[in-house]
């Protein structure tokens, strides 16, 4: 098997690091977030891709949750990196290109199914918000596809101040 950098993952203190000054990937809050929560219940699984300079090619936002208090305590603030060796700044950046949008998209039937299964496995509808950090409409609209009610899921009890019953 030819040598892979994935072969030699080195923790490295994240301060060491530096982001570089090309990356188009944005990433919303809720998605910070919820790239956080990933950190803090699953642990590092993937590392962050450097160059020999220790500029990121892939891995920004985990880098940049990587300092937040709680996944800073997790390793001492170390992260775990790999590194590949780009012949020109061209090859880097087509590198960080392609780790971008190789990542996909996630489809509504698949997402409906998972999150059904989900309920399936006695998860709450108020922990698959908090977990995925989704808006209760989104986990709503996935399962209804599926055909489960809302009422199946949410424990909305209780009727407004404005309806009195007699």
């Amino acid at each position: 098997m030819k040598p892979q950098p994935l072969n030699e993952i080195n923790w490295i203190d994240r301060n060491l690091l530096k982001p570089n000054n090309y990356n188009p990937n944005k990433v919303a809050p809720p998605e910070l977030k919820l790239l956080k929560i990933s950190i803090l219940e699953d642990g590092w699984t993937q590392p962050i891709v450097i160059n020999p300079d220790f500029t990121i090619v892939d891995g920004f936002h985990r880098w940049t949750v990587s300092g937040h208090k709680e996944i800073f305590e997790l390793t001492d603030g170390k992260v775990p990196t790999v590194m590949v060796h780009p012949k020109d700044a061209a090859q880097q950046q087509m590198a960080t290109i392609r780790h971008n949008r190789a990542r996909g998209t996630h489809g509504v039937l698949e997402m409906s199914n998972i999150v059904t299964d989900m309920v399936k496995q006695g998860l709450s509808g108020d922990e698959i918000m908090k977990r995925l950090m989704m808006e209760k409409e989104e986990v709503v609209r996935l399962l209804f596809r599926a055909g489960i009610p809302k009422s199946d899921v949410f424990n909305d009890k209780g009727f407004s101040t404005a309806w009195q019953p007699k």
